[in-house]
């Protein structure tokens, strides 16, 4: 069975190993490019965008492609709603992994805005130091509030984006436990987080750290994201998987259709 997954996550990686190991399924996982040197994985993999609904489609007959899970980032909307469509339009069966949000505890201080623009007006006239934890294309947006000093870490250099002028960039790559993240704001004398709810435990101990230093929280809410199935992790598409190759096997007459 050939299936696709739509990758990018810890999700999807933890997927592509599952399947890596049962010789039941041909996967291909599909990353957006978004870092210059992804982690290696144990299937075929393939880069870049697949040009819109239209395109992605044409890509699933080509490689006659039997089922998709999207295990993109909560943020990643654009690209589930072109597996919506183009799944929609082949029949092909989708399913959606739904990495659950973070959800504010006693002790959380925290601001919910709809956009990196709206973090960025948030962090108010004054000045402040602030750690972004956010995706590199989203720093333009903090160019305009220029009277801040940013922390902010990513995994490769931001390209074609206008900084903030007064910003320190840090290279790394999560998971990052609770001990590191609490030296890192203490260190930077951090006194806000700018962060989007990603949701999942590889980077919730910076929310744990800003929560034991009394730091507040400008949160960036989840665009609403089209999905198939949903389903919990990485495990569960596997099981869903298993479930649709056991009804292909099935002949028709025996469906009761």
């Amino acid at each position: 069975m050939r299936v696709l997954i739509l990758g990018g996550t810890t999700e999807a990686s933890g997927l592509a190993h599952l399947l890596a190991a049962d010789p039941r399924f041909e996967t291909t996982l599909s990353l957006a490019g978004r870092t210059s040197k992804p982690r290696t994985q144990p299937v075929r993999t393939r880069i870049g965008g697949f040009g819109g609904p239209d395109g992605l489609a044409a890509w699933l007959q080509q490689e006659a492609i039997a089922a998709v899970i999207d295990a993109t980032h909560p943020y990643a909307d654009q690209i589930s709603s072109n597996a919506v469509t183009a799944c929609g339009r082949l029949a092909i069966p989708l399913a959606t992994i739904m990495r659950p949000a973070w959800q504010p505890v006693p002790g959380d201080t925290w601001l919910t805005v709809a956009s990196a623009e709206g973090a960025a007006d948030a962090l108010g006239p004054e000045p402040r130091r602030v750690f972004l934890s956010l995706g590199r294309l989203d720093l333009g947006a903090f160019a305009t509030s220029p009277h801040h000093h940013y922390t902010a870490r990513m995994i490769d250099p931001p390209e074609g984006v206008v900084l903030p002028h007064d910003i320190r960039l840090i290279f790394d790559r999560g998971p990052f436990d609770e001990q590191a993240e609490t030296a890192l704001l203490m260190d930077e004398e951090i006194d806000v987080l700018v962060s989007k709810n990603s949701g999942g435990a590889a980077t919730y101990a910076k929310i744990t750290a800003t929560r034991q230093l009394g730091i507040p929280v400008v949160m960036i809410a989840r665009p609403y994201k089209p999905h198939g199935h949903a389903l919990g992790n990485a495990e569960g598409a596997a099981k869903w998987l298993e479930q649709r190759l056991i009804h292909r096997a099935i002949p028709v007459s025996a469906r009761g259709v």
